[in-house]
């Protein structure tokens, strides 16, 4: 049975992700993409883990794991829905885990990001066949936008988390980490809005209760990682320029999920990702957005709490900007 939590009046109370609502959108997801691998980089600084592996989520035809949520909610909406179209609001990925979505079945998306958005996604969302807006200096000025157009134009609003869809589309993410590494200790999660985090608990409480699950934000923007630890949406400054990371307030359904559910929160640096970012390419050539690395930053920077553990990273992202590229390859 889903349980029930207290919800703002803007979305009604809205049911947790079942671990039935999981496996069909499994069959969803798997419907469009393939599983994504699992490594343990031989050349990766481990840190002070006994083995340490990155889920590449990063290699997904959006460059970022957000696509699986895109693709559940899509098949979620009844025929008058998709016929009105929807509205989303997002820094990137989550608007590219939409267009994308919205393309394979011929509804109308429109995106809100804040204005200049990183070049890349926001050509990958017009590519996508979406009606992109800039508005708004940050990603929640962009919310408040995506909100007014929803209510001009009967559009269906869809949030960057408090969405039980999305969540069991990214959920099948950690159903294929605990398939892939069954003998995990713990599995780290970067955090904006919340929604891989609170996937990753509600999988690993149902398949894994051994396996405990870390977040890690960025402390230039820790909205989320303060209202985790005073069990009440809060907002805070969001300066940091890890835009994946970059939310100024917690989300509702995310935040319950991890009270529940999570082992602890971790902050890392925006310099600390960057150290991140950097190892993951020279070492694992892999390229990692800012909030694709977190993670492994917070493997880093947090030996104590890995220690001789077996340790899944989730590098969730690759779309990072021109500039941040070459931040990224200057050593």
């Amino acid at each position: 049975m889903s349980a029930l939590i207290p919800q703002s009046s803007d979305f009604g109370p809205l049911p947790w992700p079942t671990m039935d609502d999981i496996r069909r959108a499994h069959h969803v997801v798997r419907a469009h993409l393939p599983r994504t691998p699992l490594i343990s980089h031989p050349t990766l600084d481990a840190g002070s883990c006994a083995q340490l592996f990155v889920k590449h989520e990063n290699v997904q035809p959006t460059g970022a794991f957000k696509v699986r949520g895109g693709l559940n909610l899509m098949a979620s909406l009844d025929e008058p829905t998709r016929s009105r179209g929807i509205v989303g609001y997002s820094t990137g990925n989550h608007a590219q885990s939409l267009a994308f979505a919205a393309a394979t079945v011929g509804v109308r998306c429109i995106i809100v990001m804040p204005t200049a958005p990183n070049p890349a996604k926001a050509r990958a969302v017009r590519a996508l066949g979406a009606e992109l807006v800039e508005h708004g200096a940050n990603f929640d000025e962009a919310r408040t936008h995506a909100e007014l157009l929803a209510a001009e134009q009967g559009l269906r609003l869809v949030s960057a988390a408090n969405e039980p869809a999305i969540l069991a589309g990214v959920a099948t993410a950690y159903v294929e980490v605990l398939e892939q590494a069954p003998d995990l200790d713990a599995v780290v999660v970067p955090v904006g809005g919340g929604s891989g985090a609170a996937a990753a608990c509600l999988v690993a409480a149902a398949l894994a209760p051994h396996v405990d699950v870390f977040a890690v934000q960025s402390d230039a923007a820790p909205a989320a990682h303060d209202s985790w630890r005073a069990r009440t949406c809060v907002e805070r400054a969001n300066t940091t320029r890890v835009e994946g990371l970059a939310t100024g307030a917690g989300f509702e359904l995310t935040q319950q999920i991890m009270r529940e559910r999570l082992t602890d929160f971790l902050l890392v640096t925006d310099a600390e990702i960057l150290e991140a970012q950097q190892a993951l390419l020279h070492d694992a050539h892999t390229l990692a957005e800012g909030a694709g690395a977190a993670a492994l930053a917070a493997v880093h920077q947090h030996g104590d709490v890995f220690a001789g553990r077996r340790v899944a990273v989730m590098c969730t992202g690759a779309n990072a900007s021109a500039d941040e590229i070459r931040r990224v390859a200057c050593v």
